[in-house]
């Protein structure tokens, strides 16, 4: 499934939400996942888990994470959430806080893969300071907004 196209059909988007720690920015994207039946509650557990593990791999950029587990771990479909922060989050064995979240559920590790992918393509930025398009959605303030940058990102890759 296309990301934007996911972030629609499950209603899987929360601009400027607020979280007290990493393990609550991490239950808002899954929760999303959950109402929407994409993922079952057992999916941010396996999250939370790994990350306690293996640290926080998801960090996959300055202030962006990706939080995701194993399709295996309760994932119904491929979907996704996406999340901002109002106040950024830390990681432990992070320096970089994090205020940007786009939560994976790969239904199989090709889809995984190719969800990983397409938003790297999204996030791509060369034009910006950073190289990627995290200050675009910082700035989003409805889901229309979001829709936008995703478009304006995957119009400059065809």
């Amino acid at each position: 499934m296309k990301f934007k196209q996911s972030l629609i059909e499950n209603d899987s988007v929360l601009l400027g939400a607020t979280a007290t720690d990493w393990r609550s920015a991490i239950k808002l994207g899954t929760d999303m996942l959950i109402r929407s039946g994409a993922v079952e509650p057992c999916y941010h557990d396996a999250i939370i888990s790994s990350i306690e593990k293996m640290g926080p791999y998801i960090v996959i950029a300055p202030q962006f994470a990706m939080p995701h587990a194993r399709p295996e771990n309760g994932v119904n479909r491929t979907a996704f959430a996406l999340v901002t922060l109002s106040i950024p989050v830390k990681f432990e064995g992070e320096d970089e806080l994090v205020d940007v979240l786009v939560t994976l559920a790969g239904s199989t590790s090709d889809e995984h893969m190719e969800g990983l992918m397409e938003v790297t393509q999204v996030l791509e930025d060369e034009n910006s300071e950073s190289g990627i398009n995290l200050d675009k959605l910082r700035k989003c303030h409805s889901k229309a907004e979001v829709f936008n940058v995703i478009d304006q990102a995957l119009a400059k890759i065809i």
